[in-house]
């Protein structure tokens, strides 16, 4: 069975209930969640064999953490108990035309702290067939940019696909150094890239004429904006990019594309109305992709079920990715009323 490993920062998201304003009332719904981290929820829900790797505290909210990770059948063997906090992140949500806010309190967090050394990749790779990586991590701190590139570069190493979310998050870029400068060089050794016009433009720097405020669908300069990160970056086989058209907090149209440097491929488009929360989109939508492309025979297919799997996760509340394999084929074969199921 094909092995699976995601790597980065898991945090305790604190939420206000509903669609309150940030301490509207005096209550926060304690969550956990992480880019790598859903992904890796997603994927073991999916069936696939998964390990989670981060440094996480020792103490009692480090035990919930992994606590909350093994429910969901990952292994979280190979993660180093050490550090003094777990990162936060405080989520404020969005509805109608108000948008969503998030306040990071992740500074000096266990994973923020660590540096190249700290983690036993030759361990973690054994018997590894896929790892992921974000931009997030290498976004937190210049030990933990440090830290991905050794893993990015030993994942090389050992011959095992890479794949990258490039999620640009600009409150976190506070270290001295600019995220292409250090995505440029992390993603020299990944394989598949996933993320949006936004991520590829202040990731990477690699620019297009888009407005990715727009909320507009123009494919062909999203096909143009791949074939540019493809020209740019030889190493990379295949770029999907999700492209969403925000109408409101609560009303996205939601479709990707997908360019393998030979073809370009794009999904059918989900209208997704009355969003419960936005928040790990994305990160179901690159975990459909990797389960797509080791499971379903060609491109399209992977990106019609990394869609479908994400149009779902915008009816969830919370980080963690709880969808099942049967629900999004489901989706994907014309299950869309919502009746009740009995």
């Amino acid at each position: 069975m094909q092995r699976f490993i995601t790597f980065g920062e898991i945090m305790l998201r604190l939420k206000p209930p509903d669609a309150e304003r940030l301490l509207q009332s005096p209550l926060l719904e304690a969550t956990f969640g992480g880019g790598e981290a859903n992904v890796a929820v997603a994927l073991s829900r999916l069936g696939l064999d998964v390990a989670f790797v981060s440094v996480i505290p020792d103490n009692a909210v480090g035990d919930a953490c992994i606590g909350e990770l093994r429910k969901h059948g990952i292994d979280t063997s190979l993660i180093p108990r050490k550090g003094d906090r777990l990162g936060i992140y405080f989520l404020e949500p969005g509805a109608n035309q108000r948008p969503s806010k998030v306040i990071y309190d992740r500074s000096h967090s266990a994973i923020a702290e660590a540096s190249p050394g700290d983690i036993n990749w030759d361990t973690i790779f054994e018997g590894a067939s896929w790892f992921h990586i974000t931009g997030i991590t290498p976004a937190i701190s210049l030990s933990a940019a440090e830290l991905s590139l050794e893993a990015v570069k030993k994942a090389r190493e050992k011959g095992i696909t890479v794949s990258c979310d490039l999620n640009f998050r600009k409150k976190l870029w506070k270290y001295g150094k600019a995220a292409p400068e250090v995505m440029g060089n992390l993603v020299k050794y990944v394989d598949i890239a996933v993320g949006n016009e936004e991520d590829c433009q202040k990731s990477l720097g690699i620019m297009a004429d888009m407005d990715v405020e727009s909320g507009k669908l123009e494919v062909e300069k999203y096909r143009e904006l791949t074939g540019k990160v493809l020209e740019i970056l030889p190493n990379l086989k295949k770029i999907a990019i999700t492209i969403r058209e925000s109408y409101s907090a609560d009303h996205n149209g939601w479709c990707a594309m997908l360019n393998n440097g030979g073809e370009t491929f794009v999904s059918r488009k989900y209208d997704i109305r009355d969003i419960v929360d936005r928040v790990g989109t994305g990160d179901t939508f690159a975990a459909g992709l990797i389960y797509g492309i080791n499971n379903l025979g060609n491109d399209q297919d992977a990106l019609e079920f990394a869609v479908a799997a994400s149009c779902l996760m915008h009816s969830i509340p919370g980080d963690l990715p709880l969808i099942s394999l049967n629900e999004v084929d489901g989706l994907l074969g014309g299950e869309v009323s919502g009746r009740v199921q009995r």
